[in-house]
This record gives structure tokens, sequence and C-alpha cells, in this order.
């Protein structure tokens, strides 16, 4: 089947996923990020990995898109958790993602899968590989950090991150072009109208502030990783932009350095999103990361 989608119970949330590409091709799952829908991997990207060999799924994290969303949930307090009280959190990053491994057996994906994340997306997945290294075959986190405290935003970064809710679909479009015309990459062209299209999609699908702040408890309830990715046994790339305002480029060089073996690749003129022009250098990255963990299992 080439594309599917649907949605898979896990406890008692239901998580939303599509996939691209043969079953019998290599798992690779991809993980988003704080606030943003699995629309955010683009689709071309998705089947650019396809055409690599890959199955790849994506999915809405809780809280987001056609996942379900926690809203009889206590109010977050973000403005305590900054502060350092998390006690409003809902839940955890490993809460996430525990999800995601609910969510591959439903897909009945039992063997390793190449987990790639971005941002958030990047925290989950490393700690997915933390938790529950026997279903990682290989581990690549993109503009992501160990830790809130390492790499945190620029104020202009931080400034558009805590912006009041959009109010209208118009209003939450325009915010995501201006959110990224801040934190996006700095020499690269922004495609304002495909992420113009996915942001109005996005509001037509979920549009849930609280369940966004949720998240962002989830990262500031989760602590340091480091000690954790410290002991990982897994082929892993950390992928970062040089120019990234709102995950700066010491929370991708902390990663690396905590992970044993781990490969860095910073990138110049990138910023906190993923231009068309480095998609070509990034899924021949995470193909040959796939190579080598092959390789490795094979041997």
């Amino acid at each position: 089947m080439d594309h599917s989608s649907g949605t898979v119970p896990v406890g008692e949330l239901e998580i939303a996923y599509e996939t691209f590409g043969d079953e019998g091709d290599r798992p690779l799952l991809l993980v988003m990020g704080l606030a943003t829908q699995m629309l955010a991997w683009h689709e071309e990207l998705c089947r650019s990995l396809v055409d690599r060999g890959f199955f790849v799924v994506r999915f809405d994290n809780r809280d987001i898109g056609l996942s379900t969303h926690l809203h009889d949930a206590p109010p977050p307090d973000v403005m305590a958790a900054l502060g350092g009280d998390t006690s409003s959190a809902s839940y955890a990053l490993e809460d996430l993602a525990d999800d995601t491994v609910g969510l591959l057996d439903g897909l009945g994906l039992t063997d390793p899968v190449h987990v790639v994340g971005a941002s958030m997306g990047g925290m989950i997945a490393q700690t997915l590989a933390i938790r529950h290294p026997d279903r990682v075959a290989s581990l690549t986190s993109i503009m992501s950090t160990p830790g809130p405290a390492i790499g945190p935003p620029t104020p202009e970064a931080a400034a558009v991150l805590f912006a009041p809710p959009a109010t209208s679909r118009d209003e939450a479009v325009e915010r995501t072009l201006a959110t990224y015309r801040v934190i996006g990459s700095p020499g690269y062209p922004l495609d304002e109208q495909w992420l113009s299209g996915i942001a109005g999609e996005g509001y037509d699908r979920a549009y849930d502030p609280l369940g966004v702040a949720r998240q962002l408890l989830a990262i500031h309830a989760s602590g340091d990783r480091t000690p954790g990715l410290r002991q990982l046994d897994v082929p892993t790339l950390v992928v970062h932009g040089e120019d990234d305002p709102l995950v700066r480029v010491e929370g991708g060089r902390a990663t690396a350095a905590a992970v044993p073996g781990a490969e860095l690749v910073l990138v110049p003129g990138m910023g906190h999103n993923l231009p068309r022009e480095l998609w070509p250098q990034l899924v021949d990255a995470i193909t040959a990361l796939a190579d080598r963990a092959g390789d490795r299992t094979a041997a």
C-alpha cells in the first residue's frame, strides 16, 4: 500500500497517523515538534525517503492535530513552569515516547525502526531511544537538545514562541508566517505558500492553544536527558542549523557529545525549519545512517 491514514488506540488515546511507501521496506518514524502537526513533514520529503527504501510513518502527537486532546486536563501554568514549577504538567516527554511505541505496536511495527525527530520531536526520539532501545534501529535528532536549558531561544525567538494565541484562521496563518520569518533559515527562502497552506489546514484539523501549552510543559517537566543519552548504543545522527534561534546550536552539540559515536552535522544558514534545499543532504544522511545500522545488525 503506497499511502494510508487512520488512528491507532494507545491506552485511552487515539493517535492519528499517515504512512507512505511499501510496508515491506525499512520502517522510518517521523516525530514532529511542539505545536506542530504531522503536516509539517512535507509530503514530498516523505516521498523522497520512500524512494530510498523506507516505509515512512508520520503522526500527530497527543494534544495536536487529529490525535486525542486532553481537554479535561488541569490548566497548564506556563509561567510557573518557566520559573521551575512544573506541577501543572499533565504528562512528560516519557509519555509522548510511550505513545510512539503504542503507535508502532498498533501498526504491527514490532521490530526496531529508524526514528527521526525534529525539535520537541527530537526530544521525544531521544527519550524513545533511552526508554525503549530495543525499538530503535537508528536515531536522527534534528534541531533539538538534551534539555530545555541547553541552547535556549534568543529573546526574539522566545517572543514569537510565547505570543498570544491567534483568534481566527487568518490570524493563525499570519502568526505562523510571522513566527517562521523569525525562527526560519536565514540562508534559504521561506516557502510561504506551502507554510500558509499547512497552517490553514492545521487550523481546520484542530486548533488548541491549551494543548500546545501542555506540550510545552512536558518539555520542562522532563529534565535533562544527558545521562540517559550517554548510555545509548544506537547509531545516531545529530543535525542542527548553525543559525537556529529557537534551539540554538549548543543543543545539537550537546546531544552529539552525549551519545557515544554520534555523527554531528552542522548546517550553515539553517534555522529552525527544514528548507527544501536541504532535503537531499538530509535524506542522504538519514539513509547512510540506516545503512550503517543495517550493516551493524547483520554483523
